[in-house]
């Protein structure tokens, strides 16, 4: 239960700060570049916060879905880790233009390419195109990335 209260302050705070924190070109710019390089995450936790056409989430629920097979089924431990620490939260309401906003809440494994479509490209190459053109035909924008270090867990007694 405390994992969940934590989950929903970081969610509360990711929301609150998303544009003040990385709004438009720059979440953009930020997310490219770490495409080039593929998306390492470092820190504690990472809130990566995504902008999908709101008649286009089913399609992107089924990518996330095929990225959650990916993970499982690989037999990299490092795949099964990420799929173990990484969750995806739907906010309830759009956001100004319409789009509906996906919250990606991740405890990153050292190293790791969070790059959404890599593990597909992985373990289902004979689906990467089809998945490719799913997913970006749903997505609309990056709107934050943040990852850092929990200075404080409020479920946890003073030491």
């Amino acid at each position: 239960m405390s994992r969940n209260y934590m989950t929903i302050g970081a969610i509360a705070i990711v929301v609150a700060i998303a544009g003040a924190y990385r709004s438009g070109e720059a979440a953009q710019a930020a997310a490219d570049e770490h495409h080039k390089s593929g998306l390492v995450l470092t820190g504690d936790v990472a809130l990566w916060t995504v902008a999908i056409k709101p008649d286009k989430t089913a399609d992107f629920e089924k990518v996330l879905a095929r990225v959650r097979d990916a993970l499982q089924k690989s037999a990299n431990p490092e795949r099964k880790q990420q799929a173990a620490g990484w969750r995806v939260l739907k906010v309830d309401k759009p956001l100004p233009d319409g789009t509906i906003a996906y919250i990606h809440i991740i405890t990153p494994v050292a190293n790791a390419d969070y790059t959404l479509l890599q593990t597909i490209y992985e373990e289902f190459p004979s689906e990467s195109q089809q998945m490719y053109e799913t997913y970006r035909g749903a997505f609309a924008s990056n709107l934050a990335l943040a990852s850092g270090a929990v200075v404080m867990d409020m479920s946890k007694a003073t030491p």
